[in-house]
C-alpha cells in the first residue's frame, strides 16, 4: 500500500511484509481506539472509510491529498478519486452521454457494513501491494521450465482473507489498477497478467514515489498487454531470423571454432534495436555499448553494422589490424568498432568498446567513455549520450566491480544519467549453476543498492524483452538513472563451441537439445495469429542465406583499407614515432605565469581561508615574487594553469585529491564558516575538474581510462591514495593500459600518479610496485617515469599535451619530496627554452675527467646519495638521475659515460628490494650503455636493499639503517664512516 518503513511504537516496520491479519487487527484496534495505533495508519483507514461509505462526491475530505496519502502510508498511484459522474448517468457513465435527472441520494450504510466493505477493501489494497512486491516471483520466465517457480502464498487471495464466496463479489478500489471497483476474481486475473507473465518487474524498493507511478502506469490495467503492429512483429522476428541464420552458418563454415555464439539469447537483437530507435527519438545522439564475448560476434554485425565479410576474414585468419599499422590485434570476439544506425530519420551514433576476456572490466571503461562524451556535447541533462552494458548473469553477481560502477551512478563527476544494464542470464556460469554462483535469488539484486527497477524476462518471447527495453529506456531518459533488464535464456552449445557442457548440467542440455530456437516458438506464434505464414519465414531465411553466402565469398579477399584510430576527437594525432626522444615544445611565456600568480594565490572577496592555507598562500606569493623555490604543488597548479589558457581540458580524480592525500595540492578551498569549496583554476576555465573519487581502484581507473579514450584534448589524470593501493585495479593495468594500442589500435593518454618512495612507513605505504609497470613495458606502449623536480613534471605533464601523440604515463610521484627543501626549481625551468630532461645532471659534479664512479638512480633516493657524496667530500662520484624510465634514455647515458673517460665503475642505486624497483629492468639496458660508451667496466654494480618478500620494512629503525647501507654502498662508502672507501 506504498507502505514504507514507517515508525510505529518507535521501532522500524517494513510494511512490504506486513500481513493481512496484522493490517485488520490494526484497523480493529483504531476503531475502538484512534489513539491506539500511530496517526499514519489512523489516516489511512480514515480515508478507507470514508471512501467506501458513499459516491465519492458525496465523501467528506476526498479524495486525500497526496500529503495525506503519504502520511497514512499510501502510494498517491493507488488510491485515486472515481470519476465524478455525469448527472443522470447511472454508475457514472460516459461523458459523452446526455444528462438527465438528478438521481436521489442513497441511505447512509450501516456501520457494520461500512466496515465489512473498508475491510474488503484493505485487504484488495494489500493483494494489490503484495503483486506489486512479489508478483515477479511467480512470473514465467524460464524457457527451459527447469526453474519451479510455484505461486507464493501471499499472492492467493486466500492469504489476504478472502473466501471462494468472495471472489465475485465488487470491492472499491478507487481507481487503483484503473479501476472504480473490481471483484476480487478480476483483480487477481489482472495483477497475474501485469506481474506474473513473461514481465517480472521489481521496483517496489524504489524510494521515489514518481518512479513508482511511472512504472506502475506501464504496468498494471487492463490494458497493458504488450502489444505491437503485425510490422512490428515481423521486424522483431525477421531480426532474430537473421541472428540465428548468422550463427548456423558460423557453426556450418567453421566447425569446432570458438564463436561464443548468442544461440539460444538472439531476443536480445530485437530488443537492443530497441534501445536505439527509441533512445533516438527520446533524444539520444550516442550510444556508449559494453558487452562480453558472449553474442559479441553477432552483435557486431547485426547491431552495430560491421561487414559480414569482415568477420569472415577475421576467422579464415586475416588481421583485425591494418598490416602498415602493425600490433598484436586481438582475437574477434575482443574487438569493437563505431557505426551509425538511423531510425525513422533519426541518426545514432553506436560504439561498442574493445574489451579482454576478464568479465565486466569494460564496464567502468563504457562510463568513462559516456562522461567524455557528455561533456564535450555540453549534455549536462545527460540525455544525449546513453551507456548500455551488457552482462552475462554469473560475471553480474561475481563481479565487485559491478557495485563499484553501481557506485558511480549518482556521484559528481561520475554519473552518466543512468546506465541500462542487459544481462543474458544464461542460468550459468561456464560450468558452474547459479546454486553455487551466488548466494542471492537473482543474478540482478546487487541493483537494488541503487534503486534500480529490475525487469526479468522470458528470453523466448522477443515481443518481452523488447518492451523491457523500451520500459528501460524510457525510464532512464526521464528519470537519468541505472535500470536493469534480466533475459532468462540459455546457451545452446555450451561456454564455447569446442565444449561438451554435458559434463555438468546433463539434465539442463537434454532440455536443450530438445527445445525449439526462438525463432520457431514466436514464429509458431505469428502464425497463429495471422500475421505470418511459412512462405514468409522461408523467405526471410532464404534472404540471410543468400547474403551471408555473399559476403562469405567477399571476405576471402577482403583487406582492412586504414586504421581509424585518428579521427573524430583525435583528428590531428597521430601513432608516435621515436617517443623517447620527442619532448615538444612545453616551456611557457612569463606572461602566462603571471596570469595565474593572482588566481593561485589570492582567495576572493569574503572568504574564509583555513590558517594553514593562507600561510600556504603567502609562500607562493614569495615564490612567484622571487622567482625562487617553487614547490611540486606549485609546478602542478602552473601545468594545469597553463595548459587550461592553452585550450586543453584538465581532469584529475581519485581518493583525496582536492586537497592531496599529503595535504600539499589544495586545488580546492573550503570556506572556513560556511563550507562551500572554491576552485582556483575553475576561474581560468570552467572545465577545470578535480575530484575527490569514491574509495575505489579498479572502477576509477577504468572510467578514467575510458574518459581519457574519448577526450584526447584533455589531460585525464588518476592519482593513488598511495602508489600501493594500485594494485587492486592491476586488470585495467595489463589488460588496457599497457595493451589496448597494440591490441585493438586504441591510442590513450592517461596518466596515473602513484605516490612512492621509502620513509620508513612499512610494506603497505612505500611500494608504487614500479617493477610492474616496467615489466609490462615493450613497444614504445606506455611511458614511466620517477620525477625529482616540480619543473621537470611540469613540462611532463605538459608534454602529454603538446605533442602529436599520446601514450599512457605512470608517475612514481614523491612523497617526502613534496616538500624537500632541494627539490625545487626556478621561474627560469617553467619558461623560455626549458624543457623535459629525461636524465637530469649533477649540479655538484666533479670535471669529467675527475670521475671514478658513476651512480645511475631514480626518484627520491637520489637526493640522499647527493648529500651522503657531499658530506663524505667525495670529489670522484657523479650522480646521475633517470627520470624517464620507460622509453629508456639510452642515448643520453651513452653521451655522458663517454665524456668520463676514467670512470671504473657504474652504479644502479634503488631504495627498493633487489627483486623490485627498476633494476631488473635497468641493468641489461646499462650494460649495453657501457658497452656502446667503450667504458672499461662492462657491468652495473647493483645498490640496494636485499631481495624481500615484502615492499619494505616496518620498523622505522631498521629502514634508516638499511637507507644509510644502501647509499653508502652505491657511494662505495664506508657504512659505519660514511668516508669514500676503496673503489670496486
Amino acid at each position: 500500500m506504498g507502505y514504507e518503513a514507517n515508525s510505529l511504537g518507535g521501532s522500524e516496520i517494513d510494511f512490504a511484509g506486513a500481513s493481512p491479519a496484522f493490517v485488520e487487527d490494526l484497523y480493529r484496534r483504531w476503531q475502538r481506539d484512534e489513539a491506539s495505533v500511530d496517526p499514519t495508519w489512523g489516516n489511512y483507514f480514515r480515508s478507507i472509510e470514508q471512501a467506501v461509505s458513499g459516491p465519492s462526491w458525496q465523501r467528506p475530505n476526498w479524495p486525500p491529498t497526496e500529503t495525506d496519502q503519504l502520511t497514512a502510508g499510501l502510494d498517491p498511484t493507488q488510491m485515486q478519486p472515481a470519476p465524478k459522474p455525469v448527472k443522470g448517468v447511472s454508475g457514472g457513465g460516459s461523458a459523452k452521454a446526455a444528462p438527465q435527472a438528478e438521481e436521489a441520494p442513497k441511505a447512509a450504510p450501516s456501520g457494520a457494513n461500512v466496515e465489512a466493505a473498508a475491510l474488503d477493501s484493505i485487504r484488495a489494497m494489500m493483494l494489490i501491494r503484495t503483486y506489486r512486491v512479489r508478483g515477479h516471483l511467480a512470473a514465467d520466465l524460464d524457457p527451459l521450465g527447469l526453474t519451479k517457480r510455484d505461486l507464493p502464498a501471499d499472492l492467493t487471495p486466500e492469504y489476504h482473507g478472502f473466501t471462494d464466496a468472495d471472489l465475485d463479489r465488487p470491492i472499491y478500489l478507487g481507481g487503483t489498477l484503473g479501476l472504480d471497483r473490481a471483484t476480487v476474481r478480476e483483480i487477481v486475473d489482472m495483477l497475474r497478467r501485469n506481474y506474473c507473465g513473461h514481465v517480472g518487474l521489481e521496483y517496489m524498493h524504489i524510494g521515489d514515489v514518481e518512479e513508482r507511478r511511472f512504472l506502475q502506469e506501464r504496468m498494471e490495467g487492463r490494458d497493458k498487454e504488450i502489444t505491437f503492429t503485425p510490422e512490428g512483429k515481423k521486424a522483431i522476428l525477421s531480426k532474430v531470423i537473421q541472428g540465428e541464420q548468422y550463427e548456423k552458418f558460423l557453426g556450418k563454415k567453421y566447425v569446432g571454432t570458438k564463436r561464443f555464439g548468442l544461440d539460444g539469447g538472439e531476443s536480445a537483437l530485437p530488443a537492443l534495436e530497441a534501445v536505439i530507435k527509441y533512445g533516438g527519438a527520446a533524444g539520444v545522439e550516442a550510444i556508449e555499448l559494453g558487452m562480453p564475448h558472449r553474442g559479441r560476434l553477432n552483435v557486431l554485425v547485426n547491431v552495430m553494422g560491421k561487414p559480414y565479410r569482415a568477420v569472415f576474414s577475421e576467422f579464415a585468419g586475416g588481421s583485425a589490424n591494418p598490416e602498415d599499422v602493425g600490433g598484436s590485434g586481438d582475437v574477434k570476439y575482443h574487438l569493437g568498432t563505431s557505426t551509425d544506425r538511423e531510425f525513422e530519420g533519426i541518426k545514432v551514433h553506436m560504439s561498442l568498446a574493445a574489451n579482454p576476456s576478464h568479465l565486466e572490466a569494460v564496464d567502468p571503461v563504457v562510463l568513462g567513455k559516456a562522461r567524455a562524451k557528455q561533456t564535450k556535447l555540453m549534455d549536462n541533462a545527460r540525455s544525449k549520450v546513453l551507456p548500455i552494458l551488457m552482462h552475462g548473469d554469473a560475471a553480474f553477481a561475481g563481479q565487485g566491480v559491478i557495485m563499484e560502477c553501481f557506485g558511480f551512478s549518482g556521484l559528481r563527476g561520475y554519473s552518466t544519467g543512468g546506465t541500462i544494464h542487459f544481462v543474458v542470464n544464461n542460468q550459468i556460469g561456464f560450468t558452474t549453476s547459479p546454486q553455487f554462483a551466488r548466494s542471492s535469488p537473482y543474478p540482478t539484486d546487487i541493483a537494488k543498492m541503487v534503486q534500480a527497477p529490475i525487469l526479468h524476462v522470458n528470453g523466448d518471447d522477443p515481443e518481452a524483452v523488447t518492451f523491457a527495453c523500451k520500459l528501460a529506456t524510457d525510464f532512464r531518459q526521464t528519470f537519468k538513472r541505472d535500470v536493469v533488464i534480466d533475459m532468462w535464456c540459455y546457451r545452446r552449445f555450451g561456454h564455447n563451441e569446442g565444449d561438451e557442457p554435458g559434463f555438468t548440467q546433463p539434465l539442463m542440455y537434454d532440455e536443450i537439445r530438445k527445445h525449439p530456437p526462438v525463432s520457431a516458438i514466436y514464429g509458431e506464434r505469428l502464425k497463429a495469429e495471422g500475421v505470418i505464414d511459412d512462405a514468409w519465414v522461408a523467405a526471410e531465411e532464404a534472404k540471410v542465406v543468400a547474403t551471408l553466402d555473399e559476403e562469405f565469398e567477399a571476405g576471402k579477399s577482403y583487406k582492412v583499407n586504414k586504421a581509424d584510430w585518428f579521427e573524430g576527437d583525435w583528428a590531428g594525432l597521430q601513432q608516435a614515432k621515436e617517443l623517447g626522444r620527442r619532448a615538444g615544445k612545453t616551456a611557457v611565456a612569463k606572461e602566462q605565469i603571471d596570469k595565474l600568480v593572482p588566481i593561485l594565490t589570492e582567495a576572493p572577496d569574503g572568504f574564509n581561508l583555513h590558517k594553514t592555507l593562507a600561510r600556504v598562500l603567502d609562500a607562493k606569493k614569495q615564490m612567484f615574487a622571487t622567482g625562487e623555490g617553487f614547490d611540486w604543488a606549485t609546478g602542478e597548479a602552473l601545468a594545469f594553469g597553463t595548459l587550461l589558457l592553452d585550450g586543453y581540458g584538465v581532469r584529475l580524480s581519485g581518493q583525496d585529491v582536492v586537497r592531496g592525500t599529503f595535504s600539499h595540492r589544495h586545488a580546492g578551498w573550503n570556506d572556513q564558516k560556511d563550507g562551500h569549496r572554491y576552485f582556483p583554476l575553475s576561474e581560468v576555465d570552467r572545465s577545470f575538474q578535480v575530484l575527490d573519487s569514491p574509495l575505489s581502484e579498479y572502477g576509477v581507473l577504468g572510467f578514467e581510462y575510458g574518459y581519457a579514450s574519448a577526450a584526447p584534448k584533455t589531460l585525464v589524470m588518476w592519482e593513488a591514495q598511495f602508489g600501493d593501493f594500485a594494485n587492486t585495479a592491476q586488470v585495467i593495468m595489463d589488460q588496457f593500459i599497457s595493451g589496448s594500442e597494440s591490441k585493438w589500435l586504441r591510442s590513450n593518454g592517461l596518466v596515473m600518479l602513484l605516490p612512492h618512495g621509502y620513509e620508513g612507513q612499512g610494506p603497505e605505504h612505500s611500494s608504487a610496485r614500479l617493477e610492474r609497470y616496467l615489466q609490462m613495458c615493450a613497444e614504445d606502449n606506455m611511458q614511466v617515469a620517477n620525477c625529482t623536480t616540480p619543473a621537470n613534471y611540469f613540462h611532463m605533464l605538459r608534454r602529454q599535451m603538446v605533442r602529436d601523440f599520446r601514450k599512457p604515463l605512470i608517475v612514481m610521484s614523491p612523497k617526502s619530496l613534496l616538500r624537500h627543501k632541494a627539490a625545487v626549481s626556478r621561474i627560469e625551468d617553467f619558461t623560455g627554452d626549458s624543457r623535459f630532461h629525461r636524465v637530469l645532471f649533477d649540479p655538484k659534479a666533479p670535471a669529467d675527467k675527475d670521475v671514478r664512479r658513476v651512480v645511475l638512480c631514480s626518484g627520491k633516493v637520489a637526493y640522499d646519495l647527493m648529500d651522503a657524496r657531499d658530506e663524505a667530500a667525495d670529489a670522484n662520484t657523479v650522480i646521475l638521475r633517470v627520470e624517464q624510465l620507460y622509453p629508456f634514455p639510452s642515448d643520453v647515458i651513452v653521451e655522458q659515460l663517454r665524456l668520463y673517460t676514467n670512470v671504473e665503475t657504474v652504479v644502479w642505486a634503488q631504495e627498493e628490494p633487489k627483486n623490485q624497483g627498476s633494476w631488473n629492468f635497468a641493468h641489461d639496458l646499462v650494460e649495453e650503455c657501457m658497452v656502446e660508451a667503450g667504458c672499461r667496466p662492462q657491468r652495473p654494480v647493483y645498490a640496494g636493499r636485499d631481495a624481500s618478500a615484502a615492499t619494505a620494512t616496518g620498523s622505522a629503525k631498521r629502514h634508516a639503517a638499511q637507507q644509510k647501507a644502501l647509499v653508502a654502498a652505491a657511494l662505495g662508502h664506508s657504512a659505519e664512516t660514511s668516508s669514500p672507501a676503496k673503489a670496486a
